[in-house]
């Protein structure tokens, strides 16, 4: 909740098995008194899995797609961020998935004093800002998507990030002013 003067907060996740999907018939275009409709068939065409970090303080996104999500990548994508933030201590927030807590992770961080990992509580990954973010993915981009391959999947999420980062980027704003639960 404070971390220290100069200091990168970033909330990292996966989101995995993003389904390319290509119809089966042609869209059904706006008309008056009718609204664009698609067909319930469709043909798979492989899945992508993303992982993504948001910048609590901008709002921007890093992102890699990827095949499959497990330790090698997500250890890649820290290296990732290692690069990307120079001479910045980085709060990396996490979920408690098996693979954030791998020996080739652990190895690599404990040799990385910048790096400071923060895990939600169990069965509350919901509350990292990137769960937020990959709502406005799915709502943007892949719900109603055709895509004739994976990889082009891959390329329109890349182009999306990028977009998003020039034109949309910002701090998200807690709203909440109600009283807290009570457990």
């Amino acid at each position: 909740m404070n971390p220290p003067q100069n200091a990168i907060v970033l909330c990292v996740d996966e989101k995995t098995q993003i389904q390319a999907l290509d119809r089966t018939q042609p869209e059904l275009p706006l008309r008056a008194g009718n609204p664009k409709r698609l067909t319930a068939t469709y043909k798979r065409n492989g899945t992508v899995s993303l992982i993504a970090a948001l910048s609590v303080h901008t709002g921007e996104i890093t992102a890699n797609t990827m095949k499959s999500n497990n330790a090698a990548n997500f250890l890649s994508f820290l290296k990732r961020l290692d690069r990307c933030y120079r001479n910045k201590k980085l709060h990396i927030i996490v979920d408690n998935l098996s693979i954030h807590k791998e020996k080739e992770v652990k190895a690599w961080l404990s040799h990385k004093r910048k790096f400071k990992i923060h895990y939600t509580p169990t069965y509350s990954s919901w509350l990292n800002q990137i769960e937020i973010w990959f709502n406005i993915l799915t709502k943007d981009v892949v719900k109603g998507g055709i895509w004739t391959s994976s990889k082009q999947l891959a390329e329109q999420i890349i182009e999306y990030v990028n977009t998003y980062n020039k034109t949309r980027a910002k701090p998200f704003q807690w709203t909440y002013t109600g009283k807290p639960l009570k457990i």
